[in-house]
């Protein structure tokens, strides 16, 4: 596929889901290297949404160690349990958090980022990752957003 993706921003939250998820698969196809994936991905979502920050944290020796991402620069390690990308890892569920500042234990990477979503990479049962979008709004990400990061995550896995 070319890598010019067709944005669309004056439609619904769903139809844009709905319009970038078919390109992610067709920038995504035929192409078995993760890391590139995950770079592609991260850069598709951030160029739809404008979000303030999309990226993905790796599990590495029993931390989450940053990976691919677009935003500013990052919290470069994670520990299991801590802040939202920690608690997700550790109960390898889906977060969405309104008020960042509300989230005990929040990570403070930047300042400007009000809310978050993150989403676990599971593997075998186990997580492998996860997927981390901030926003400088608050209450920015709802269960449309779950649904539709979760079958972009099915895709990124299933390569």
């Amino acid at each position: 596929m070319a890598e010019d993706l067709v944005i669309t921003r004056d439609t619904s939250k769903e139809e844009q889901y709905q319009s970038i998820i078919p390109q992610i698969e067709a920038l995504l196809q035929g192409e078995t290297d993760f890391i590139a994936n995950l770079a592609n991905v991260a850069a598709a979502l951030k160029e739809q949404f404008g979000w303030f920050w999309v990226g993905f944290y790796l599990v590495k020796h029993d931390e989450l160690v940053l990976g691919p991402f677009q935003g500013p620069v990052a919290c470069t390690r994670i520990s299991k349990g801590k802040g939202v990308c920690g608690t997700s890892w550790a109960e390898a569920r889906t977060i969405i958090v309104p008020d960042v500042d509300e989230f005990p234990g929040h990570i403070a990477c930047a300042s400007a980022s009000r809310s978050e979503i993150v989403l676990p990479l599971i593997v075998d049962g186990k997580v492998i990752g996860v997927l981390d979008v901030d926003s400088e709004v608050l209450s920015k990400f709802d269960e449309t957003d779950q649904l539709y990061l979760e079958q972009v995550i099915a895709i990124l896995l299933n390569r």
